[in-house]
């Protein structure tokens, strides 16, 4: 599947001459060759990153991560868009790049995409932009090249290219997805190597994925019938496995993608995890181990990943968020040592390290976010 290594060389130098020369061809450049705030460092390592989704004003709140307890709130900035007070229903709603100079964040009721850079005293809003469709839900990135999925409406993705801080739609990005009204899509993604985008349908239980060329733009759809019913959350292995949730039955299954295909080969079928709900999905940097949030029983579970997709169950209930606390969305720190979980019925965001052979042991929880909170990115 990755693309030929003289191939992406040339790409990204034309990419690079092209942001140079003029305006209008700078939307074409990759975001490490953007200049965000680069004495924004102290934000750029420990923290953490959700939207409060606030229907009055959204905002994304802050927090200081710990390696012996809780994260702290540290800071809460305005995102200039609305949000809709009650759960999105997706993964990916904040999104940092890959580089760690950028924050996403849809607005869902506004329809827009807010764009932070991390500066030195905090997030620095520089744009907020149309987010090509209705009630965007989830947002994703690789290497300057920003897709959002719009839930509402027809339903589809839109692409971007991150300029300085502003987003400049792509020639051609423009997906739908498998039906024209009525999928329920969950999230938007891209594979490791950025050759493949992904959405979850719940509604229709299919994944629909498209080919990205070199200039962003998609080439042709693929729609595939999920393992499971309901497939809702996912991410990429760095070997480019995905690891798809299935909620009614709590399942999770992997797939592999063949060289130059957006077709998904299904490894593992849906294996069950003992639990309820598994719906938001996180793996570790080396992609050696999957975790999913059950929201039904507050759980999560831990997975082990083969380097061919293969996928083994650890445990059902690896770590807990309390009762009745909820699990929805996750990130995984950087260093691939914490794992977090933002309990939506208890308003509260549990944290746990990660130990070498994948188990979960609890550092505690910082409370406080407001009810409809959604995403959860760690840096």
């Amino acid at each position: 599947m990755s693309l030929n290594l003289h191939r992406r060389h040339a790409a990204r130098l034309l990419l690079a001459v092209a942001a140079a020369t003029s305006l209008g061809s700078a939307a074409f450049a990759h975001d490490h060759d953007d200049d965000g705030d680069d004495n924004g460092a102290s934000l750029r390592h420990g923290k953490l990153f959700i939207s409060t989704n606030a229907p009055a004003g959204n905002e994304v709140l802050v927090y200081q991560r710990s390696g012996s307890g809780p994260a702290a709130l540290l800071s809460r900035f305005a995102t200039q868009g609305t949000g809709t007070g009650a759960g999105l229903g997706s993964q990916g709603a904040v999104t940092l790049s890959g580089n760690g100079r950028w924050l996403f964040v849809v607005n869902a009721a506004s329809n827009t995409v807010s764009t932070f850079a991390l500066g030195a005293s905090g997030l620095v809003l520089k744009s907020v932009v149309d987010s090509g469709g209705l009630t965007p839900t989830s947002v994703t990135e690789h290497e300057g090249l920003v897709y959002v999925l719009n839930a509402g409406g027809s339903g589809g993705v839109a692409g971007f290219r991150n300029v300085r801080g502003t987003l400049v739609p792509v020639a051609g990005g423009i997906g739908t997805l498998s039906a024209n009204t009525g999928t329920a899509p969950a999230q938007v993604g891209f594979s490791d190597d950025g050759d493949v985008l992904v959405v979850s349908e719940k509604a229709t239980s299919k994944l629909t994925s498209f080919q990205v060329r070199r200039d962003g733009s998609l080439a042709g759809k693929t729609v595939t019938a999920s393992s499971g019913a309901t497939p809702f959350g996912f991410a990429f292995t760095r070997r480019d496995v995905l690891v798809v949730s299935e909620a009614p039955a709590s399942t999770v299954s992997t797939y592999r993608f063949n060289e130059h295909s957006a077709a998904p080969r299904l490894v593992t079928a849906s294996l069950a995890n003992g639990q309820g709900a598994a719906c938001w999905i996180a793996v570790t940097p080396n992609g050696r181990y999957a975790f999913s949030a059950n929201a039904g029983t507050s759980s999560v579970s831990s997975f082990s990943v083969a380097g061919n997709g293969q996928l083994s169950l650890i445990a059902g209930a690896a770590g807990l968020t309390g009762p009745n606390a909820g699990a929805v969305d996750m990130a995984v720190s950087p260093s691939g040592e914490q794992l977090h979980v933002f309990a939506n019925r208890g308003l509260q965001i549990v944290s746990f390290t990660i130990t070498p052979g994948g188990t979960l042991l609890p550092l505690g929880a910082v409370g406080g976010m407001p009810a409809g909170s959604a995403g959860l990115a760690a840096n």
